[in-house]
């Protein structure tokens, strides 16, 4: 039996939470795929553990074996009989890159930069400061004067930015350099001893970029914003992996390749065996 690891962020890629329309019945789709013995499921997703339950529950979707929360900085395992389970491993990895530091001491380096908007204390963890940026602010100037900061801290970080169409706000958290999509993904693939050739990745957004153009096999779903549309296809090709990166077209398997849709027809591209696990 072929095993395979299938990761997907939640927002606009897996939950039709967008304004592009969702195929019919494809969500049941996906559950009877995700069931499969052979497949592991991984959510990775900027909410907290908390917020991917709820989607859970809002959205009827499945439940996974394995959840990245919090921008990555977070890895929680189901176990049947006591519940999420988080992964120590993963918060060992992490912390050696802020040694001796939580995200409330990044905080206080910060308190005096002008620009970006703390969030709430619901979106802030050990290992993850997370603030809104309005429009406007100068991205370059900002990411200088943060990381200088950081450097004096000696405090090795990954900046994530994405832009929240619905609120017309930017999103940037302050991370361990590790603590990543792209390294939990790579992370968990070898705490389940699988390579990239039984991986497949999903995402639609400027926070997955980093995942999307590595060697990671990657669908792009057909709703993604066409800037991120872009810059994948270019980084991809600047870094010659354009072959593991697939960009959903629709119209496949009787499907429009919006979110769920998208992520089938992904795996089909990469796992063309699965054809029959759908149809």
């Amino acid at each position: 039996m072929t095993r395979l690891l299938l990761c997907t962020d939640l927002d606009r890629t897996l939950l039709p939470n967008g304004e592009a329309p969702e195929s019919p019945g494809v969500r049941d789709r996906f559950a009877a795929v995700v069931a499969r013995p052979e497949l592991t499921l991984a959510y990775v997703s900027g909410r907290d553990l908390m917020l991917v339950e709820q989607a859970i529950e809002q959205y009827g979707i499945p439940r996974p074996d394995w959840v990245i929360s919090d921008v990555g900085s977070r890895m929680y395992h189901w176990q049947l009989q006591g519940g999420w389970l988080e992964s120590m491993a993963w918060q060992m990895e992490i912390a050696c890159d802020w040694p001796g530091l939580s995200s409330w001491d990044i905080l206080e380096a910060f308190t005096s930069i002008e620009g970006p908007i703390l969030q709430g204390q619901d979106r802030q963890s050990k290992y993850k400061l997370s603030y809104f940026l309005p429009l406007g602010v100068d991205l370059v100037s900002l990411r200088q004067v943060m990381e200088a900061r950081l450097m004096e801290l000696q405090a090795r970080s990954s900046w994530i930015y994405s832009f929240d169409e619905q609120a017309q706000m930017g999103l940037l958290d302050i991370l361990p350099e590790r603590a990543t999509k792209l390294h939990a993904v790579e992370f968990l693939m070898h705490q389940l001893g699988l390579g990239s050739d039984s991986t497949v990745f999903a995402g639609d957004s400027g926070n997955d970029l980093p995942i999307l153009v590595s060697s990671v096999p990657s669908v792009l779903v057909a709703n993604a914003h066409p800037d991120v549309l872009k810059q994948a296809h270019e980084a991809s090709r600047q870094r010659g992996t354009s072959q593991q990166l697939y960009l959903a077209q629709g119209h496949s398997l009787a499907m429009n390749g919006n979110y769920s849709a998208g992520i089938l027809e992904g795996l089909v591209h990469f796992h063309p065996h699965t054809k029959t696990w759908i149809t």
